[in-house]
């Protein structure tokens, strides 16, 4: 009986720690001034710590300013949530602010498809995004 009662135990802590480094993870603003590009995230998808990846994802916009841009930069990248111990083909996800007149505070959410081997994984994010002129 006391074994079960650690074992609820640890895994309710768990369950907290996870919770408050995904909400955390969210609450997170990009700040970007006109002419910059910063990195997001890198972009990978793997099994068993191989790349299933079959070229670069689509990146589809579907809400944000008219004055920022989605790109993606092929790189070799580390699968840190998969605890990997060796980078796979993946890439960078860049975005871009072009002709930012005055300030904007709001969301972007973007799309990324994913080619796998396994078939297509479309994947939706949400980003709190700052631009400055």
């Amino acid at each position: 009986m006391r074994m079960r009662s650690m074992i609820f135990l640890v895994a309710l802590c768990f369950g907290i720690a996870n919770a408050i480094t995904d909400g955390k993870a969210q609450n997170r603003t990009i700040a970007i001034k006109g002419g910059e590009s910063v990195e997001l995230h890198t972009v990978y998808w793997v099994a068993n710590c191989r790349s299933i990846m079959v070229g670069l994802p689509e990146i589809e916009v579907l809400e944000g300013p008219p004055q920022v841009t989605l790109s993606m930069k092929a790189d070799m990248v580390l699968p840190r949530r998969q605890e990997c111990s060796n980078k796979v083909p993946g890439g960078i996800l860049i975005v871009t602010a072009k002709d930012v007149k005055e300030p904007f505070e709001g969301k972007l959410t973007y799309r990324l498809k994913y080619k796998t081997k396994d078939g297509d994984r479309p994947r939706g994010y949400t980003q709190r995004l700052s631009l400055f002129p």
